[in-house]
């Protein structure tokens, strides 16, 4: 059974730094992508960043490209989001997710529909206000 567990949430200050953590447990695929979507009050919940399970290419939203950068510490299963100069904009509940893939191509789940995403974590808040 596969479970993923966040932490690392909180409140920050506009221009401040995150650091979330969700750590792995079971077995997903083969193949799969692993990474984080997010989801404000109101609004839809969208993906943030991935990473491939087998070459460890990084995607990510164009809203925080250059400003998060995903990471992955396969001896213990555990995938970070590091989040630099956050905004008010990026106050969401922030979810852990995986889905597998058949195949060996690109591993990028943040296009998925959130109900063919395989696997979610129970998410972790974060807050950005002064």
């Amino acid at each position: 059974q596969v479970q993923l567990v966040e932490s690392g949430g909180g409140l920050v200050q506009p221009g401040g730094s995150l650091t979330l953590s969700c750590a792995a447990s079971g077995f997903i695929g083969d193949y799969y992508g692993i990474g984080w979507f997010r989801q404000a009050p109101g609004k839809e919940r969208e993906g943030v960043a991935c990473i491939g399970s087998s070459d460890g290419r990084a995607y990510y939203v164009d809203s925080v490209k250059g400003r998060f950068t995903i990471s992955r510490d396969k001896t213990k299963n555990t995938i970070y989001l590091q989040m630099n100069n956050l905004t008010p904009d990026d106050t969401a509940t922030y979810y852990c997710a995986a889905a597998s893939f058949s195949l060996n191509g690109p591993l990028n789940i943040l296009g998925l529909p959130p109900e063919v995403v395989d696997y979610w974590g129970k998410g972790t808040l974060v807050t950005v206000s002064s």
